[in-house]
């Protein structure tokens, strides 16, 4: 009897789970599959690893919040749409369905008279970041995903601690997980006792109380830093060491950052508004009201935030669109390659077309997983046409993609189901022909320091290489 009613049990909520999964909204048919696999392959263990990781979801309350903030927001944004509108920057026509696309997912207009500067490296990011803070006037707001309390950690704390204490308003926000060693250190008590105001995005808590209210694995991976309302920056890199030492074998990270100063600083103060009116207690609608800024040069941008709580498929949707608009050049690095079947179908598309398609990965990633996973896709892309390349100076950390030496994205997202499904991510789109160029002499600069990775080397790999990789990328849809 006992094992009747445990039989019983079990296929009732196994059935249960079978059609949430079917049911449940915007959700590819490799997801659904892949998870159909797991909890019908694994009893009791497959139905757990589901309700743990399969649902996209923060949270009632925390959606809640963010809802409102993002209409708040959006509330904004539209007030002075109007007088956005008659600055509307001068975009060629082949271009403009871009700028839609990227409109469609956080609400911004692209915006002109923004001044661009491709930063050295990760160190001297810092460097400016921290002239930047010290000569603010009136407000810092900066998010990392990560922000260790390493030299350079440290370093941007310090610049924090000293301009909140002569009076400058200043916010910081980090991710509960990717900053969790910041959140308990007495850097951070530091800044809480010199009046720096803190917040954590998606906090850990209780792992009992997370698993039942939201999916834990969730992350804020954005990388934001406003000054002013008239600085700001973006890109891949965290608030650490290029030496990375939580993970020190990979080193160095290889980050590009960019300083903007312009108007866009005023939409990547938006996007850090919403995330710090969804964790704190504190409302900055009417301090976030877009106001006039001076322009500083002729680089036309639009931010565009990208996460569970905002429209689904919304960065390969960016991604793609960049793809398929390219004639002449494509150019792209990422630390992580797990596509989904369309844009993978988009990449080899433009090489199929005759674009000069070339993608850059790490030689040696920090996740076996995503590593074996990445390979998988190598000989489709080669056989399309596609210049695949490994860089070996480090981990390549770098998220960076340009079009035809005139279009560009850069920012945190990374081209696999994490950022597109799991992940907050901030990017920057934009169109100049300088800024560009200075990318695309940046991406130069990693091939140099990369292998080429030939068809034929793919072809020779051993059998259990290709079903080790192939395994793994099974595995992409529920990662």
């Amino acid at each position: 009897m006992y094992v009747l009613i445990t039989t019983l049990v079990h296929f009732t909520i196994l059935g249960l789970v079978i059609v949430r999964i079917m049911l449940r909204p915007h959700r590819e048919p490799a997801s659904r599959v892949a998870w159909l696999a797991v909890v019908a392959a694994i009893p009791f263990l497959g139905v757990l690893a589901y309700l743990l990781l399969g649902e996209v979801n923060i949270g009632r309350r925390l959606s809640q919040r963010n809802r409102r903030a993002i209409e708040t927001i959006d509330r904004r944004l539209t007030e002075s749409d109007s007088s956005v509108r008659r600055s509307m920057p001068t975009i060629p026509e082949r271009y403009e369905p871009l700028f839609q696309v990227g409109r469609s997912v956080s609400q911004f207009d692209p915006v002109g008279g923004n001044r661009a500067e491709l930063l050295h490296d990760s160190n001297t990011s810092i460097d400016r970041l921290i002239e930047d803070i010290d000569s603010a006037q009136k407000e810092v707001c900066v998010l990392f995903y990560i922000w260790l309390t390493d030299r350079n950690g440290e370093r941007v704390a310090d610049s924090l601690v000293r301009s909140a204490k002569r009076g400058v308003i200043c916010r910081a926000m980090v991710d509960g997980l990717g900053s969790r060693g910041m959140i308990g250190s007495s850097c951070w008590s530091r800044m809480r006792d010199a009046g720096v105001r803190l917040g954590v995005a998606l906090p850990i808590g209780n792992l009992l109380y997370r698993a039942v209210t939201g999916r834990i694995d969730l992350r804020n991976h954005r990388k934001i830093a406003v000054i002013d309302r008239r600085i700001t920056y973006g890109g891949s890199q965290n608030c650490a060491d290029p030496e990375f030492r939580v993970k020190p074998r990979f080193a160095p990270w290889v980050d590009v950052m960019i300083r903007w100063e312009g108007p866009i600083a005023l939409q990547n103060l938006a996007i850090f508004a919403i995330d710090w009116m969804t964790y704190t207690n504190e409302s900055l609608s009417d301090e976030t009201l877009p106001t006039n800024v001076a322009a500083e040069g002729d680089v036309v941008a639009q931010v565009i935030a990208t996460g569970p709580t905002r429209r689904s498929s919304a960065m390969p949707e960016v991604f793609e669109s960049l793809m398929y608009q390219a004639r002449r050049e494509l150019v792209i690095t990422t630390p992580y390659y797990i596509p989904n079947e369309s844009l993978q179908d988009a990449l080899c598309s433009a090489a199929y077309r005759g674009v000069a398609t070339t993608l850059i990965l790490p030689a040696k990633n920090d996740s076996w997983v995503v590593g074996g996973a990445s390979r998988s896709y190598y000989l489709d892309l080669l056989e399309a046409g596609v210049h695949l390349y490994e860089y070996v100076g480090g981990l390549l950390h770098a998220k960076t993609l340009t079009v035809d030496g005139e279009m560009g994205l850069v920012g945190s997202a990374n081209i696999d189901r994490r950022s597109f499904d799991l992940n907050f991510e901030n990017n920057i789109l934009f169109y100049s022909a300088e800024l560009t160029d200075a990318i695309r002499t940046r991406q130069q600069e990693f091939i140099s320091r990369s292998r080429r990775v030939e068809r034929d080397e793919v072809i020779a790999w051993p059998i259990r290489r290709r079903l080790w990789n192939n395994t793994l990328a099974i595995l992409g849809p529920i990662l």
